[in-house]
């Protein structure tokens, strides 16, 4: 999950409101017929039933200080800037991963979508944790010995400190003179040693949303404040990086499935707004960064929460909506437009979709059965009409630290004991099984389950309401 999902509307409006010739043209059509088109398998099977995480929202760091392996992430940085919450030891995943599959395991998910912390990987240029890297491993095979698919997350938002420019901060990250060779190196070196047991990888996940949030919004590292001459600089070298990233997945596998993870909200137009400018220049942050790199992929993953209308009014007022039709974040819940996007994709790439992140932040679990029965509609309905969407993944397995949000939103199906590192599985982790297992069972996704096992725990609260029940 992305800070850009909190933060993006009232940036844009601020940008747009200080720079108004901005982007003023609507995005326009691709320049070239999709290319290395995935085959399209008609019908149900197989499809993908998962769950998304993230190594430094999951992961305690289990280096002290000092050591040989010990690591940096420029999210740690910012941290000793007082510019971000502690994370702390997160959910401990990286010392006690069979926890998470335990969890996973009754949840009865097909699919687990992780990611490799670069940094713990290489925590100094050139410089390789082998047990880092072996840890990694030990992750996918017993991911693959429990029946479940891994899906690797090559970056997940951090980069390792040492790309981080102290002195002039416009050559850091995707912008540092290391970068792109490192991480064409720290690609191949994961992907060889996870091949034997992954086969679905996804070299970034939301570049479109991080390099908005880095460059424009000024919140993330490098944080700069409207530096679009950053931000154009930045989205072009991280679809760069992505296409070295999938030749050398194929090359290490050619079988291998390459999928992309953007930040994909649905957006409306609105009154206020002369001329689209508000309205194209988002479309634009959508769709930039995705339309550099579609032709490599293999599946067009993307990370749908909620829908916005793109005018003044609706972008300064994001976060403070409360109600039974908005998050606890004040995120407007609107699965009609996942729907929407559904389509819009489709269309625009003509290739295989998987919803990569989709879950609410909410402490009432009868409002997330709400929004993951109406979103899982979703999906079967554009299948039913004949889009190749090939699978769902909920954000996300435990409630986790959020970014700048720290720990307070909760988008887990569980929750960790505090004493025991526990998943401790919600009504909603229950209802997401027994959606699995009637889908599978009838070879179709079947959002409403019926007819729960004989002495299983199942899932609680009111499936046929209409809408979310009010509260948190």
């Amino acid at each position: 999950m992305t800070m850009t999902k909190f933060i993006v509307p009232v940036a844009v409006a601020a940008i747009l409101t200080i720079l108004p010739g901005c982007v003023l043209h609507p995005l326009g059509p691709l320049d070239k017929a999709p290319e290395n088109r995935a085959e399209k398998l008609k019908g149900y099977a197989p499809f993908a039933w998962g769950i998304s995480t993230s190594s430094l929202q999951y992961e305690n760091k289990a280096e002290k200080p000092g050591e040989k392996n010990y690591y940096v992430r420029d999210w740690d940085l910012l941290i000793q800037q007082k510019k971000a919450p502690v994370v702390g030891n997160a959910l401990y995943t990286w010392s006690d991963f069979d926890k998470d599959l335990a969890a996973l395991k009754k949840i009865g998910v097909t699919h687990y979508r992780f990611s490799i912390e670069w940094a713990r990987v290489e925590p100094q240029p050139g410089h390789y944790n082998e047990e880092a890297v072996q840890g990694y491993v030990r992750m996918c095979r017993k991911l693959k010995e429990a029946g479940l698919e891994p899906v690797v997350t090559l970056w997940h938002f951090t980069f390792p400190s040492w790309l981080t420019d102290t002195k002039d901060s416009s050559k850091t990250n995707w912008l540092h003179p290391l970068a792109r060779e490192r991480w064409n190196l720290y690609v191949k070196k994961v992907v060889v040693a996870t091949a034997p047991y992954a086969t679905y990888y996804a070299p970034e996940n939301e570049p479109n949303g991080q390099v908005l949030t880095a460059y424009i919004i000024g919140l993330w590292p490098p944080c700069h404040i409207f530096d679009f001459k950053g931000y154009e600089a930045a989205t072009i070298a991280s679809a760069e990086m992505f296409r070295d990233a999938a030749a050398r997945i194929k090359k290490v596998k050619p079988s291998a499935k390459v999928l992309s993870v953007e930040a994909l909200p649905w957006w409306t137009p609105a009154p206020l707004d002369p001329g689209g400018l508000l309205y194209n220049t988002v479309m634009h942050s959508n769709f930039d960064h995705l339309d550099r790199i579609y032709d490599v992929c293999d599946i067009i993953g993307f990370n749908y929460y909620y829908s916005q209308m793109a005018g003044p009014l609706s972008l300064l007022s994001e976060g403070m909506k409360h109600g039974p039709n908005f998050t606890m974040m004040g995120w407007r819940i609107d699965p009609n437009s996942l729907g929407k996007q559904i389509r819009y994709v489709g269309k625009r790439y003509d290739k295989p979709m998987m919803i990569t992140e989709n879950g609410i932040a909410t402490k009432n679990e009868e409002k997330r059965l709400s929004y993951l029965r109406d979103h899982i509609a979703q999906i079967r309905q554009t299948m039913d009409e004949g889009y190749d969407v090939k699978g769902y993944f909920v954000w996300s397995l435990a409630d986790n630290y959020e970014w700048h949000y720290g720990y307070l939103p909760k988008f887990g199906l569980s929750t960790m004991d505090p004493k025991t590192k526990e998943r401790v599985l919600k009504p909603s982790a229950y209802y997401y099984r027994d959606v699995i297992r009637r889908s599978n069972r009838d070879q179709k996704v079947t959002p409403e389950p019926v007819g729960k096992p004989n002495g299983s725990k199942c899932w609680t609260g009111s499936t046929r309401s209409t809408g979310a029940k009010t509260g948190q």
